[in-house]
């Protein structure tokens, strides 16, 4: 009797712990593919960015008001100026270095002309480029510091994929 209390009072502490220090989100449409697909569900670290500022290449959960949550990836950071040009982002004039995926885009949108980062500001792109509604279009825009609710680093659903998500 005593290991089945102890079971239970480890996954009340556990779900307590993630629902306390973190949170579940449902993965809506196909803009972080082939990272995240749609209908994936993910845990994100509220307290990563209560301790620490976002990083570039983070895969940050956005609160975008009463139309729920978004995810997207952070490419623009504060202070900095962004711009796509020839298929090529460019952080403050210099082209952006990372994994080729991640920075090569085709449509520049808001981008096209040099984007001027507040200093709380940053500018957040889908993984899938194409089909993605992200910071370079009118509809979401640069992203306030406030807006980043925390970090993706679990996808708990499929349980066929389950595992740690790499920025």
């Amino acid at each position: 009797m005593n290991w089945i209390v102890d079971i239970v009072v480890m996954i009340v502490l556990a779900c307590y712990t993630v629902y306390a220090f973190g949170g579940r989100v449902k993965v809506f449409g196909h803009s972080m593919e082939p990272i995240l697909a749609s209908e994936e569900v993910v845990l994100m670290n509220r307290l990563s960015y209560d301790l620490k500022s976002p990083k570039r290449f983070d895969i940050a959960v956005i609160d975008r008001g009463p139309g729920g949550y978004s995810v997207k990836r952070i490419i623009g950071l504060p202070g900095e100026t962004v711009q796509i040009r020839n298929g090529r982002i460019y952080i403050d004039g210099l082209p952006l270095e990372g994994k080729d995926e991640l920075t090569a885009v085709s449509i520049a949108g808001l981008a096209e002309y040099p984007v001027e980062l507040s200093e709380e500001e940053y500018f957040l792109l889908g993984d899938n480029r194409d089909s993605s509604e992200d910071s370079r279009f009118t509809g979401m825009g640069n992203v306030k510091r406030k807006q980043l609710v925390g970090k993706v680093w679990l996808r708990i659903q499929p349980i066929s994929k389950f595992g740690l998500i790499h920025s």
